[in-house]
């Protein structure tokens, strides 16, 4: 006599993509805030060093991003955490290639990346609202690095150390939200 075989349900397919991958929420959440910590704790940072520690943040924050795509995502499609990664990654490549980039430019590429960061972590949460409680965590990260993102690009005329502020708390602000949810995440994948 065999066992009848029950496909999984939608929820329980979200809660162990969510089970796998809280980790990798943890750890871009933990990098965001040493970017953070890191720009706070220099502020004479000269543009260059700014530049590489932008990049090394970049790079691993999309690498982490193409890791959660490639295992199975949890809080969004796989496409959008992949185009997400891919996104962050060639921002990072961006500033390891070009380090001679003048302030401006470095203003609206941080500003533009912000900006398309958060709207794909707004619309995760969009997405991962019926699937967990207090999903506004993820789509209040999104909406951090839209606002930093628009301020980068309507004002980039603000002076550097100006900049080096807003983005050091953007990051730490955006990497604690990151790892509260991660927790979050971790708690509900367990239940």
């Amino acid at each position: 006599m065999s066992t009848p075989h029950v496909a999984p349900s939608l929820e329980g397919l979200v809660r162990s993509a969510l089970h796998r991958s809280w980790w990798l929420l943890l750890l871009r959440g933990i990098a965001a805030v040493a970017f953070g910590a890191l720009t706070f704790v220099w502020p004479q940072i000269s543009l260059l060093t700014l530049i590489l520690v932008y990049g090394i943040y970049a790079v691993a924050d999309g690498v982490l991003a193409l890791i959660a795509a490639v295992r199975g995502g949890g809080f969004a499609p796989r496409w959008w955490l992949a185009l997400g990664g891919v996104v962050s990654i060639l921002a990072g490549v961006l500033a390891f290639a070009l380090p001679g980039l003048t302030a401006l430019v470095l203003v609206y590429l941080i500003g533009f990346w912000s900006i398309m960061r958060g709207v794909l972590e707004i619309i995760g949460a969009v997405r991962l609202r019926k699937e967990i409680a207090n999903e506004w965590s993820l789509g209040a990260a999104g909406a951090l690095s839209v606002i930093l993102g628009l301020i980068l690009v309507f004002m980039p005329g603000a002076g550097a150390m100006g900049l080096l502020w807003l983005i050091a708390a953007w990051a730490v602000l955006f990497g604690l939200l990151l790892i509260w949810v991660a927790f979050r995440v971790r708690k509900l994948a367990k239940a």
